[in-house]
């Protein structure tokens, strides 16, 4: 009796919009405070950010609140850059399906990633112009964070038992043999540049195209099987919460994921952002645009800031790396710390460069969807139509393979089949 009447006494100390909102979620448990920063320099002016610490799964209702933050890399120039900060988070959420619960929303939105990001490709590419850029696009919904990047921007999260986990999957050719592998199984070709009299310098790059990335959204004048598929790795905090550090890779070809984290480790989000981009001029030097963004997932009975770390002991923090070894897996953990703290759940991680497993799966049992909507594009067609233009082909076009996945419009379906090495999706001829 004594306990329940002291359960009752604190259930009584909480402010009534938290009681209602446990209500709403149909649980005990309290929304986390979402606390964010950003800085940046620019070199070319070509880095791009964007947050959105407000939306709506559904409109009007309150508990369905969810934050999105992202990180473009552009190069050569800004356009795609800018037109994926401006469209991206609309096609992913045009490919979730509509009056679904929130467990369903959470398990349809690895796919709408996929989705999103190929549609934002295609719908560039069409605007004719050569620019690129890399994108790490990270949903904050409660304690669920789901992150989808193409490229080399990387997300790390940090928890409070000092562990540091990679939420990215670098796409850069130099160091990734399974991407290199696949560009050249499609029909790309890997090298160095070479000079003349054969002297090869600098890092792996694809040719035609010269780019040092094998995934991106964009670069036209690339060939098709540099991919907009992104990695999409969808992880569960404890209910300690956790830090987020996203950031374009100016920061991190000057500092490993566990030097950023713990630079700022103990410092409000906007002065921790501040403080990366910071360590990261100090190391390197201004060498390329360093955009970095802060999120902090904060228990709300854990809602006080902690206090800044002293310059003294910060440089402290900096000189003793407690962290193990690398994990082998690219998105482990890159430490490991006291069993005491709860550890992240890893709840969905696919890296596959094939729609037709990507779009194959996560797609909620509830979800009505009309059955010849594209995939991709969210167009509804008629069956002929489609199934016609499938057969369509010009005189250096292979025929379309059977097709396993979900339904896809003619342009979806040859866009597939481009990034398979199968034909070109492009109108103009070969190079």
């Amino acid at each position: 009796m004594a306990g329940a009447a002291r359960e009752g006494k604190l259930l009584s100390a909480l402010p009534l919009a938290t009681l209602i909102g446990r209500e709403l979620r149909g649980d005990g448990s309290e929304r986390p405070l979402v606390r964010y920063g950003h800085s940046g320099f620019a070199k070319r002016g070509e880095d791009y950010f964007l947050v959105k610490p407000d939306c709506l799964r559904v409109p009007g209702d309150p508990s369905s609140a969810f934050s999105v933050f992202a990180v473009f890399d552009g190069h050569n120039g800004v356009s795609a850059a800018v037109f994926s900060k401006e469209h991206l988070l609309e096609h992913v959420m045009s490919a979730v399906p509509q009056g679904i619960s929130r467990e369903d929303w959470l398990q349809a939105l690895p796919r709408a990633l996929v989705a999103g990001f190929v549609k934002t490709d295609i719908d560039f590419q069409r605007k004719g112009e050569t620019s690129g850029t890399t994108a790490t696009l990270v949903v904050v919904d409660e304690f669920t964070v789901t992150v989808a990047s193409v490229g080399d921007s990387r997300c790390i999260l940090g928890t409070q038992g000092g562990d540091v986990s990679l939420l990215t999957v670098d796409h850069r050719l130099e160091e990734n043999a399974d991407e290199r592998e696949r560009v050249t199984a499609s029909g790309g070709e890997v090298s160095r540049l070479n000079l003349c009299g054969g002297q090869e310098v600098g890092p792996l790059r694809c040719w035609p195209g010269g780019l040092c990335l094998s995934r991106s959204i964009g670069d036209t004048d690339v060939g098709e099987f540099i991919v907009p598929i992104p990695h999409v790795k969808q992880v569960k905090l404890p209910n300690t919460g956790g830090r987020l550090i996203i950031a374009s890779d100016g920061i991190w070809d000057a500092l490993s994921s566990e030097t950023a984290a713990q630079a700022c480790r103990g410092l409000p989000a906007e002065l921790a952002a501040k403080l990366v981009v910071k360590q990261a001029l100090k190391t390197s030097g201004l060498k390329d645009d360093t955009t970095c963004v802060v999120v902090d997932i904060i228990a709300s009975d854990h809602c006080s800031t902690p206090p800044p770390l002293s310059p003294k002991k910060n440089q402290n923090k900096l000189r003793s790396l407690l962290f193990g070894r690398r994990s082998h897996s690219s998105v482990g953990k890159l430490g490991d710390k006291s069993a005491s703290f709860s550890p992240v759940e890893e709840l969905f991680e696919d890296g596959s460069a094939m729609l037709e497993e990507r779009l194959g799966r996560n797609l909620p049992s509830k979800a009505n969807l009309p059955p010849f909507r594209c995939a991709i594009c969210q167009v509804d067609q008629e069956a002929f139509e489609g199934l016609m233009m499938d057969n369509v082909g010009g005189c250096c076009s292979a025929p379309s393979t059977p097709w396993g996945g979900p339904y896809l419009c003619s342009d979806c379906r040859k866009k597939k089949d481009a990034m398979e090495g199968k034909r070109s999706s492009r109108s103009t001829t070969c190079r």
